[in-house]
């Protein structure tokens, strides 16, 4: 039996269109903080997969409102532990499939690379405008911002000063693009490669906030989704967290 190339060509097309068929897309709702990282996460589960994802941003306490409010995602990668433990409480999410992706951290940074110095001592000069946070209502980026201003005794001082993101994307933009000379944000924002990006910045220490401790958890609407289901499985290899860790994170 002789083959042609037009068949072997027409064959590989199938082949591919099967492949490509078996793949799936899942939604997922992703607090701000890991912006970069789902596009590394997801260019990887595609590639190994075939999946894919449909990711949205956002603060995590407005992620669980349009949950509850029946927004079809199937999984949230939340920037906490209470509210993936809230959506079990709710009865939304899928018996036993929680667990901490990553821990996070906070950093005071600016654009400007002589701005801030390596003990975070700007916050104490007044030595500029306005110094940017998120909302701490609904971002625990933020809520650790105030913790670290209160433990500093800065509250008072830097009140008059501070401008407030919806969430902590909003809030490095504000910082970006010089709305703000200084803000709190993820360290994941600021670092490529492991290394930071441009401006300058305070690695605030871990004892003047509560850990960033950041849960993933399928939904009930990814409970029957392969990709969802691919994804939180590669959440969890070695691979994906060192991948992480050179965000900044700890895991």
């Amino acid at each position: 039996m002789r083959l042609c190339i037009k068949d072997l060509t027409l064959g590989a097309v199938a082949l591919a269109f099967s492949a490509a068929s078996l793949a799936d897309q899942a939604q997922v709702a992703v607090a701000a903080n890991f912006a970069e990282p789902i596009k590394a996460v997801a260019a990887v589960l595609e590639k190994t997969t075939g999946h894919t994802l449909k990711v949205t941003l956002g603060s995590t306490g407005k992620l669980y409102a349009q949950i509850k409010n029946g927004a079809p995602f199937d999984v949230l990668l939340a920037a906490n532990t209470a509210t993936p433990a809230a959506l079990e409480s709710d009865g939304l999410t899928t018996p036993g499939s929680r667990f901490s992706y990553a821990t996070g951290k906070l950093v005071l940074w600016s654009a400007d690379a002589n701005k801030v110095d390596a003990r975070g001592d700007v916050l104490k000069s007044g030595n500029f405008r306005k110094v940017a946070y998120a909302n701490p209502k609904t971002a625990p980026y933020g809520a650790a911002a105030v913790q670290v201003m209160d433990k500093l005794g800065l509250t008072s001082a830097l009140t008059p000063k501070l401008v407030q993101g919806e969430s902590i994307g909003q809030t490095f933009n504000f910082v970006h693009t010089g709305n703000a000379e200084l803000g709190f944000v993820a360290m994941s924002q600021v670092l490529e490669g492991g290394k930071l990006k441009g401006g300058s910045m305070w690695l605030i220490p871990q004892a003047l906030y509560s850990p960033i401790q950041q849960d993933a958890v399928l939904l009930q609407h990814g409970a029957n989704n392969p990709a969802a289901q691919a994804l939180m499985k590669l959440l969890q290899s070695p691979n994906i967290k060192d991948l992480i860790r050179s965000y900044g994170y700890d895991i």
